[in-house]
């Protein structure tokens, strides 16, 4: 991974988008459906591009919406569709474009108020709010973001009734039905003018922002924090949450500071992430240095990607938090102070989060949930109560409400946000603290994430490898206890291998956003171990995408 000289620092103009030549790109750019990177295509969140790559733009919208439509009718979903976007420039356009295709389809859209931006797990609150006791007339919804991805990029995602992302089933089908739809150049979609799908029967206005807010209580113990009166910063990064967090701090009386409550679809405010990209990632290091610097003025300061599904938390002895070291702190908080939880309700995690949620699962004697990587997979089980935490190793994560029922099936980057506050103010030590008290009693983990360049046809050969494909019988010095290709949790496939030691392990996978690859990698060794297991990582994944 070879750094930018301008990672880490503020964003100089030379890397800001052009937002007229990218919106021009969004209404004029004609995709050709024959082209596989022009295609829709769902990955792990939706479907995702730039206008400028004939990747996302107006037909994608269009397509995606119609076979949205068909969807609802081929599986009688008949109740209102909750749509929400956020900040980036593309997104609301497509939200303008969706509205036009819903409406004229008859859909009874839910839209906010005062057309304010609205976050992913707002939309998955509001689903689930809707259809709480419903066996028919059921709610679903959509989410126009590509998430913490750079300010060119556009995304869609669909959540059906359960409320959280679709499952590849449902992804599968209504990517095939919008591939049709965009090979007959958009001709089968049904649409109205904008005006007109404004003034519809159909579209209503919905207070997502205050109905979401009134009901953080019960899921966070916001009388612990306000009675803590701790010194909270909240930076929300220019993103859809940017209102939310004033008006959390106003309904609950809270000590807290929005240190940046700018829009700019540019992100001009952000420091550059490692690969000279701009992009709202509270997972690195590179890209969080504004945040970073919030340390020594609050005692927990925190902030969301743009769509508010993922958190980074910093503290003043610890700065910014590795997301598995918090993930690790907030399930050992969770499970020892939520009384009315299920007793056998398991911990979600993904076969690349740290080894370390697996020793803090083991000390309090709960179930391991391990799958791929996608959040999809943990939906079902954060609905029915039967798994209390789901969380990624990309700072995205959600869990029940204080009674044990379901707050959210999608990442929701508010509520671990809050609860780093929650266990400040009961505990009367910070998160990063915690952690260090874990480390001592279960061991310190290293851990690493390697990215490199790699193009649709590497990145499909790396998601094939198989466990037949490793050949040694060693890991670093060590003896390899097993080889997966499927999740323990679930048997799917994980689209990548993990191999695993006692002591280390690494995962290696495609991004499904990115023409990237990842090699995930955690050693309980040390640095050095660590080292040599992604140098051993390395040359198994170089190898196997090399070109024939």
């Amino acid at each position: 991974m070879s750094l930018s000289p301008f990672a880490g620092k503020p964003a100089p103009a030379e890397l800001l988008v052009d937002l007229p030549r990218l919106v021009t790109a969004y209404y004029t750019g004609q995709p050709d459906a024959s082209v596989s990177t022009q295609r829709v295509s769902f990955g792990t969140s939706g479907h995702r591009g730039s206008s400028f790559e004939l990747s996302f733009n107006e037909w994608h919208v269009l397509a995606i919406s119609q076979a949205i439509c068909l969807y609802r009718q081929v599986n009688g979903i008949d109740g209102p569709l909750f749509l929400g976007a956020d900040t980036h420039a593309l997104s609301t356009p497509a939200s303008v474009t969706a509205l036009e295709v819903l409406a004229a389809n008859g859909v009874q859209v839910m839209i906010a108020e005062n057309d304010e931006y609205t976050p992913t797990p707002a939309i998955s609150h509001a689903i689930i709010c809707y259809n709480r006791g419903r066996t028919s007339g059921l709610a679903d919804g959509i989410v126009i973001t590509p998430s913490h991805n750079p300010p060119e990029s556009g995304g869609f995602k669909y959540n059906p009734p359960n409320g959280g992302p679709a499952d590849t089933h449902i992804t599968k089908w209504i990517e095939a039905k919008a591939n049709e739809l965009l090979a007959e150049k958009v001709l089968g979609v049904t649409r109205m003018t904008y005006e007109r799908a404004l003034r519809a029967d159909t579209t209503h206005r919905h207070d997502y922002l205050n109905t979401y807010v009134a009901d953080l209580k019960n899921v966070i113990d916001m009388d612990a924090i306000r009675d803590a009166n701790l010194r909270l910063g909240v930076d929300p990064l220019g993103g859809a949450g940017v209102h939310y967090w004033s008006a959390i701090g106003e309904h609950y009386g809270l000590n807290l500071e929005v240190v940046n409550q700018h829009v700019d679809p540019t992100f001009r405010f952000m420091c550059v992430d490692w690969d000279g990209r701009i992009r709202m990632d509270p997972s690195s290091n590179f890209a969080m240095q504004g945040l970073i610097g919030l340390k020594d003025r609050f005692q927990v300061a925190f902030a969301c990607d743009p769509d508010h599904d993922r958190h980074g938390i910093v503290t003043p002895t610890g700065g910014l938090l590795a997301p598995n070291n918090y993930l690790a702190v907030s399930i050992d908080y969770l499970f020892q102070n939520r009384p009315h939880w299920r007793a056998d309700a398991a911990i979600g995690k993904t076969v690349v989060s740290s080894g370390m949620i697996d020793r803090v699962a083991k000390r309090l004697g709960r179930r391991l949930y391990e799958v791929p990587v996608g959040f999809k997979w943990f939906a079902d089980g954060l609905f029915d109560g039967s798994l209390g935490f789901g969380g990624e190793e990309s700072a995205g994560a959600s869990f029940l409400r204080r009674d044990g029922s379901v707050w959210t099936t999608d990442k929701d980057g508010l509520i671990p946000a809050l609860l780093a506050a929650e266990i400040t103010a009961r505990k009367g030590r910070d998160p990063s603290e915690i952690y260090q008290d874990l480390t001592r009693e279960l061991g310190e983990p290293f851990s690493t994430r390697v990215e490199a360049k790699a193009n649709p046809e590497q990145k499909a050969l790396l998601s094939k490898l198989s466990p037949d494909q490793v050949k040694s019988t060693e890991l670093a010095g060590e003896t390899i206890q097993s080889i997966l290709s499927h999740a323990p949790g679930n048997d799917q496939a994980i689209g990548g291998l993990k191999v695993m030691t006692e002591n280390g392990w690494f995962a290696a996978r495609p991004s499904g956003t990115e023409d990237i690859y990842k090699i995930y990698a955690e050693s309980f060794i040390g640095e050095d171990h660590l080292k040599r297991l992604v140098a051993e990582a390395q040359v198994l994944v170089d190898a196997a995408i090399a070109p024939r």
